[in-house]
């Protein structure tokens, strides 16, 4: 499927690269001037609904740029223009619904870096696809930085055959401790009762049962969860057979709150994942956010991070199936 489509013109931004002959992002602008408003975006989308779509899979990220995107209200049609389900956030960054399937982006200090990950990446059911719509770009830096996991996973294998192949033929564990309420001052201060939906212990057990997690509580009130065994890599229909590097490793091993290892309880060799760190962050892609933007990501094909930035910065989201 070709690029070319007659209601949208194919641009650059700064910090695109070209992976394997796509554009990463693929930047869509206006096809005309007169046609940056809302309701002929709209209009474009649901007539192009299909190529989007394959858009999206085909360059794993697509970044809409110079129309008339204000608000939540906004974004959130462009969000239902094309019939995809939504898929409810659980995790550990703090958020606030904005409006209808549209949320927050973590609300941690800007100051933090968000590590790289895919949304929901431990969860049984994950969105297949993350929108991102910039309402007010910072002034300095909070770029939303993203990575074709394939690259870290070809990478790995070059330099680690045999340590990448122990992990994904046993599986990993995590572990994450959680407070029983929010806590806005840390990027992963979620607390259980909010990540949960319920104050409830034996309801709170019974929902992360369904989610593939098991819980264990703390004197304190917080709560540890673990989650086991799953998979380092994964390989998804309609993406070439690229096996994706669909783990959080990185972003949980040896931190004060989390922990990774395999699934038999064996370490995972500190080297190997210093040099993961230094490989995701090498094909890291990140431009600067517009007033405006909505970016596109396909959550099974790429990582995504947040960098830290000068305040204000609001970037809002919503997950689909």
């Amino acid at each position: 499927m070709e690029y070319s489509c007659k209601d949208f013109k194919v641009g650059k931004c700064e910090g695109e690269k070209v992976v394997d002959g796509e554009s990463m992002p693929l930047v869509l602008h206006p096809q005309e001037p007169n046609k940056s408003d809302l309701e002929s975006l709209l209009l474009a989308l649901k007539t192009n609904k299909d190529w989007f779509e394959q858009m999206i899979i085909k360059n794993s990220a697509v970044l809409l740029r110079g129309f008339d995107v204000k608000n939540a209200q906004d974004f959130n049609e462009i969000v239902e223009a094309f019939g995809w389900d939504d898929i409810r956030y659980v995790g550990p960054a703090p958020r606030t619904h904005v409006y209808k399937r549209v949320w927050t982006a973590n609300e941690g200090p800007l100051s933090e870096f968000i590590y790289y990950h895919h949304e929901m990446v431990l969860i049984s059911e994950y969105p297949k696809k993350l929108i991102l719509f910039c309402e007010v770009p910072p002034p300095e830096g909070g770029q939303t930085p993203f990575v074709p996991s394939f690259k870290i996973t070809e990478r790995m294998l070059e330099e680690f055959p045999e340590a990448v192949e122990e992990m994904d033929s046993k599986g990993l564990k995590y572990s994450f401790t959680a407070l029983s309420k929010n806590d806005t001052a840390s990027m992963r201060g979620r607390g259980w009762e909010d990540a949960f939906g319920t104050s409830d212990r034996a309801e709170a057990e019974k929902r992360c049962k369904a989610l593939g997690m098991d819980l264990e509580w703390q004197p304190d009130g917080s709560v540890k969860t673990v989650l086991g065994p799953r998979a380092l890599t994964k390989v998804f229909d309609g993406r070439k057979g690229r096996r994706m590097w669909f783990n959080t490793v990185v972003g949980m091993h040896g931190k004060e709150i989390s922990s990774a290892c395999m699934a038999d309880g064996t370490e995972i060799p500190e080297n190997v994942v210093k040099r993961c760190e230094e490989i995701i962050e090498d094909e890291s892609i990140q431009f600067k956010w517009e007033k405006g933007d909505v970016l596109f990501l396909d959550n099974l094909a790429v990582l995504h991070g947040r960098r830290p930035s000068m305040p204000p910065r609001k970037v809002l989201v919503a997950t689909c199936k």
